[in-house]
């Protein structure tokens, strides 16, 4: 249960950030570049992955997001416990790698009601993507030294 000097733990991060930083809001970022770069039918399919999938969000977060919250801080507390209080390894690679997770879910809910409320459409739309992903790979990097 060596999780930090196991080559498996630092695949799954690798893969995890990468991604993590690939899908914002499910929506793949070469979309993103592709409809700013083209238009077109590129930024219509876009705009409505965006739609769809920040309406999806905002649904689930409305519906069970108060269950959804008490249930991961319930896991992230007894992560954290065991991992830095009882110095059980593996459960602070799990916290390592479910932390930050969270925060990123945490931002994926703010830009959708961002998007949503500003009804974001175009070149706003794609400027709110590109920042929303530069965010999360700085959190991303943060987690990463953290990490090792």
């Amino acid at each position: 249960m060596r999780s930090f000097s196991n080559l498996w733990f630092w695949i799954a991060l690798a893969v995890m950030w990468s991604t993590a930083s690939h899908w914002i809001l499910g929506v793949p970022f070469d979309l993103v570049s592709r409809a700013r770069k083209n238009g077109g039918q590129a930024a219509e399919d876009l705009e409505a992955l965006v739609r769809i999938n920040t309406n999806r969000l905002l649904y689930v977060s409305t519906v069970s997001g108060l269950w959804l919250l008490g249930f991961v801080c319930f896991v992230l507390t007894g992560l954290a416990l065991l991992g830095f209080f009882y110095r059980v390894e593996f459960a602070q690679a799990l916290f390592l790698l479910g932390f930050p997770m969270t925060v990123v879910g945490a931002l994926n809910l703010s830009t959708a009601r961002l998007i949503q409320d500003r009804e974001a459409q175009g070149e706003d739309l794609w400027r709110m993507l590109e920042r929303h992903r530069t965010i999360e790979q700085a959190i991303g990097m943060v987690s990463n030294y953290v990490a090792a």
